[in-house]
C-alpha cells in the first residue's frame, strides 16, 4: 500500500519559521540593533561575571573580599538579565563565549594573584571599557526613532552599576597598583578586541 506523502519535521518547521518571520523594514532594523547589542552584552557580562569569580577566588577571604562579592553579586544579575534576553528575542550569542569563560576567570584570578591593588586596577580598566561602551549603545539608541525603550532602560541600569564599580575600584587605590597605566592599557586593549570579536562571531 502506497503511503501518502508527508513532509519531514524539519521541512514543515522551516516552512512555518520562514511564514511567520516575514518582517517590514523597521522591525528588520530594530531586530539587527538589538541582535547586535544583546549579542556583545551577553558576552560582556559573561567575561565581567568570571573575572570577578576569579578574584574572589583569591582574595575572597580578605579585606575586599565583601566588596569583590558586591560587584560580582550585581554583575550576576547583568548576566541573567541577558540570559533571559537572548531566547526571547532569538539571538545567538557570540561563539566565542567559551573563550570568554576561560579568559574571564584567568584575567581576574591572575590580577588577583598580583595583589589587591592590581586586582582593583583590572576591575577599574574593564569597567572603563564597559562604561563607554554601554554609553556608545545609548546614544546610538537614543537616536534611533525605532527605539528599544526596554533594552534603552535596561542598559543604562547596568551602565550606572558599571561606573560604580570603577569608581569603587579607584578608591580601593586602583592607580596604586605598580604599572598601572600600561597594565590597565593592556586589559582595555583586550576588551576593546572582545567587544570587536564579538560583535563579528
Amino acid at each position: 500500500m502506497r503511503m501518502a506523502y508527508r513532509p519531514s519535521l524539519t521541512r514543515l518547521c522551516f516552512r512555518q519559521f520562514s511564514t511567520s518571520v516575514k518582517r517590514s523594514p523597521k522591525e528588520l532594523r530594530e531586530k539587527s540593533v538589538r541582535d547586535r547589542f544583546l549579542r556583545v552584552d551577553h558576552a560582556g557580562e559573561v567575561g565581567a561575571d568570571r573575572i570577578y569569580a576569579g578574584q574572589m577566588a583569591v582574595l575572597g577571604k580578605t579585606n575586599v573580599g565583601n566588596v569583590i562579592q558586591h560587584m560580582w553579586d550585581q554583575e550576576k544579575e547583568h548576566r541573567k538579565k541577558f540570559d533571559e534576553l537572548l531566547p526571547r528575542y532569538r539571538t545567538r550569542p557570540t561563539v566565542l563565549l567559551p573563550i570568554w569563560n576561560v579568559a574571564g576567570f584567568v584575567l581576574g584570578a591572575g590580577s588577583a594573584l598580583l595583589g589587591q591593588k592590581m586586582a582593583m586596577a583590572c576591575t577599574a580598566a574593564v569597567e572603563t571599557v564597559i562604561t563607554d561602551h554601554y554609553n556608545d549603545q545609548i546614544r546610538e539608541l537614543m537616536n534611533n526613532p525605532e527605539v528599544n525603550s526596554e533594552l534603552l532602560e535596561i542598559i543604562s541600569k547596568f551602565r550606572d552599576e558599571e561606573m560604580e564599580h570603577h569608581d569603587t575600584a579607584i578608591l580601593h587605590e586602583a592607580e596604586k597598583a605598580p604599572l598601572y597605566q600600561a597594565f590597565s592599557q593592556v586589559v582595555k586593549i583586550g576588551c576593546k578586541g572582545a567587544i570587536w570579536l564579538s560583535h563579528k562571531i
